[in-house]
């Protein structure tokens, strides 16, 4: 198996070191996007695996209380779409640079 890197690992590693450094505020972010963008391979993979995480998170939010309760769910989608956009600074600046060294 080669190792060029893809979306998908870079999407898993920047998720799952995120969840693992949540009580690090700006660091945990930005570490968990050196990290993915490293294993995505280039930069423009790190970019679309960065942004996928707040995309993916606030939909699973907004569809999960949209059939019970509509206006909760926009309520909650929107509310989380906001925090996991706050999230994305670091690790957007972080894949950046995680790309530039994937080379």
């Amino acid at each position: 198996m080669s190792d060029n890197g893809s979306i998908l690992r870079g999407f898993l590693w920047m998720f799952f070191i995120s969840i693992i450094l949540f009580w690090l505020p700006v660091l945990g972010p930005f570490i968990a996007g050196i990290v993915g963008g490293k294993k995505s391979g280039s930069i423009g993979n790190a970019i679309i695996s960065a942004l996928l995480p707040a995309i993916i998170i606030g939909l699973v939010v907004f569809t999960g209380f949209l059939p019970v309760f509509p206006l909760l769910g926009i309520i909650a989608g929107a509310g989380v779409i906001v925090v996991a956009l706050l999230h994305i600074g670091p690790l957007f600046v972080g894949a950046i640079i995680g790309g530039i060294f994937s080379k």
